[in-house]
């Protein structure tokens, strides 16, 4: 499924509704850094992976690990408004009884691929993925969304040691690079730069992209399928809290849901009162 940028540009506002909806409606969850990816997995479900939602587990699918597991309503709301469920399921998130957890749960929720939470095993699961589609001839491609706070976690650089030194061309990264994690920026809490100078230094292909830009993801993710001797990494430059002025770069939205009265305001600045 290819879609315009228009149209993208759509979509990408209706998942932002969904989560600003989703979290005030479970009175939890982590808006901030959700928001932040929303153009990077609307790219993703809606023009760049060969998936089927109503084949969700197709042999030939390609795999997504959202290994920053946190950010699960931006991946529901994509999961749901790409047809894999019901819109309407969205606002159970975190409830109980729910198949939405706070993190994602692969064993019941369709189009999710791996459970994921503990920051860093997601990553090393894609890296586990892309080598288990190669030995078995699979022609899938494997994509993982990192967060920028957890590449302070040891995990992350052993998988990119791995998925270099396996040349693995079928697995693309994509860091949301937003410059912000639950305490404080990357800077105060624990340096994460030079981002691009490790990544090659580990022998990955290092691809800059705007997070928040759908040409130039497109641009990005074409530049990845086109290199044959090393996984990608895409270093998607983001803003926390994207397309709500008064989340945009405020590191209190990390995990604190919406009032009723922000709910309202932040739903009037995506353009009106859309519900689930």
């Amino acid at each position: 499924m290819s879609h315009q940028s228009a149209d993208l540009q759509n979509i990408s506002r209706q998942i932002r509704k969904d989560i600003i909806q989703m979290t005030h409606a479970a009175k939890s969850g982590h808006p901030g850094g959700s928001l932040s990816a929303v153009e990077i997995l609307t790219t993703l479900y809606f023009d760049e992976m060969n998936i089927d939602p109503s084949e969700p587990k197709r042999a030939s699918r390609d795999l997504f690990v959202l290994s920053k597991g946190h950010a699960a309503p931006v991946l529901y709301a994509a999961l749901a408004r790409r047809g894999y469920f019901d819109p309407a399921e969205l606002l159970t998130l975190r409830q109980l009884g729910s198949r939405l957890q706070g993190h994602p749960d692969m064993k019941n929720i369709p189009g999710v691929e791996m459970s994921t939470g503990s920051l860093g095993q997601g990553f090393s699961t894609a890296v586990g993925m892309a080598v288990a589609a190669r030995v078995m001839g699979n022609s899938r491609r494997v994509y993982a969304l990192l967060g920028d706070g957890e590449l302070n976690e040891g995990l992350i650089w052993e998988a990119a040691m791995s998925g270099a030194h396996y040349k693995l061309s079928n697995l693309t990264a994509i860091l949301d690079f937003n410059g912000l994690q639950i305490d404080g920026t990357n800077d105060e809490v624990m340096s994460v730069s030079p981002v691009d100078q490790k990544f090659r230094s580990f022998g990955w292909n290092v691809i800059m992209a705007e997070g928040h830009d759908f040409d130039d993801l497109k641009r990005a993710f074409k530049e990845a399928r086109a290199c044959s001797s090393a996984p990608s990494v895409i270093l998607a430059k983001t803003v926390k809290g994207k397309g709500v002025s008064f989340m945009e770069d405020q590191v209190g939205w990390h995990g604190k849901a919406p009032s009723a009265e922000e709910m309202a305001r932040a739903i009037e600045e995506l353009g009106g009162a859309e519900h689930v």
